[in-house]
């Protein structure tokens, strides 16, 4: 944890979805944010916040020094969620948490490694196997550190959520999985906050956050709420099988490797979403929760904030 005289925090992904929110929640917190940056990163979350910047890579040792020493603490948000083979995940999910361990532990700061929840079911794909190895790789680098494993995360800014609310604006039929998935969820601020609440309690090992609902929801709740939000009519709702799942799966990895572009989907996230279990019913990680949105309310500031920012229209004709 980061004492009263060494407030620095140093954050690897801090320009991604969920890194630019911590640097915020950093800052209100009092902490002195430090990123690893590749240029002059910009965001409109950093309005009145003016974060250190290292110019650089996860791949660069004299870079991750510049970027720990000094810091109380190390938060390592950066990660990679499409590639072509399990070893190219594992060059950034594997080997950079490494990186970025040793270099905490020869900094003598704190690391909390940000993982993910797939990493509980490493056998459903080259991403979710990817993000165990590098929580197990970090912990042997840096038995001290903290891995926190948070579900799916969305709010404002989400790209990969906003597909969601456009389909259920235009659409009055909707798609769900199975009725017995249950995933849990978390707004993109809450999880920012709960991540700095672990690291000043001082926690290490495994740790899970997610909303006041640690049982997760079903896809026949999710997808009504998203049309809520956006001010569409209730939904009919109709059921992928898994088996289209996966075909379509299969289909994805054959383009991906045919024009030799990586996809976030393709089998392995085939796996992951016909996986019924995403919730924490039975997860002895699960931190306790300081959150403040549910679905309902979260669903409604993000689209809010969408449609501030020109990315949803203002309103979805009948």
């Amino acid at each position: 944890m980061a004492t009263a005289g060494n407030r620095v925090v140093a954050v690897t992904g801090a320009t991604g979805f969920l890194g630019q929110h911590l640097i915020r929640a950093l800052a209100e917190r009092g902490y002195l944010p430090r990123i690893l940056s590749r240029r002059d990163p910009v965001s409109p979350f950093w309005r009145g916040i003016e974060p250190q910047v290292v110019l650089g890579d996860l791949g660069n040792a004299q870079t991750l020094q510049r970027l720990c020493d000094g810091a109380g603490a190390v938060i390592h948000a950066a990660g990679l969620i499409k590639a072509a083979s399990r070893a190219g995940f594992d060059k950034v999910n594997v080997a950079g948490a490494v990186a970025v361990a040793e270099a905490a532990r020869e900094a003598g700061a704190r690391l909390v490694l940000i993982s993910s929840l797939a990493a509980r079911e490493p056998q459903l794909s080259d991403y979710a196997a990817s993000k165990r190895a590098g929580e197990e790789a970090a912990l042997a680098a840096l038995p001290s550190a903290l891995i926190i494993r948070p579900p799916a995360i969305y709010g404002p800014g989400d790209r990969e959520t906003l597909g969601l609310f456009a389909a259920a604006g235009k659409s009055r039929l909707l798609p769900v999985l199975s009725p017995a998935s249950r995933v849990a969820m978390i707004h993109v601020h809450d999880a920012a906050g709960q991540i700095i609440d672990l690291l000043e309690g001082g926690r290490t090992g495994l740790a899970s956050i997610c909303d006041d609902r640690p049982d997760g929801y079903g896809w026949s709740e999710i997808m009504p709420a998203a049309a809520i939000a956006v001010g569409a009519p209730r939904p009919r709702l109709f059921r992928i099988p898994d088996a289209v799942i996966h075909t379509a799966g299969a289909i994805a990895d054959v383009v991906s490797r045919t024009s030799k572009q990586p996809t976030v989907f393709g089998s392995g996230k085939a796996r992951e979403l016909s996986h019924p279990d995403w919730a924490f019913l039975t997860d002895p990680s699960l931190a306790p929760s300081s959150s403040r949105h549910d679905v309902a309310a979260g669903f409604g500031d993000t689209v809010t904030w969408y449609r501030l920012h020109g990315w949803l229209p203002k309103k979805y004709s009948d």
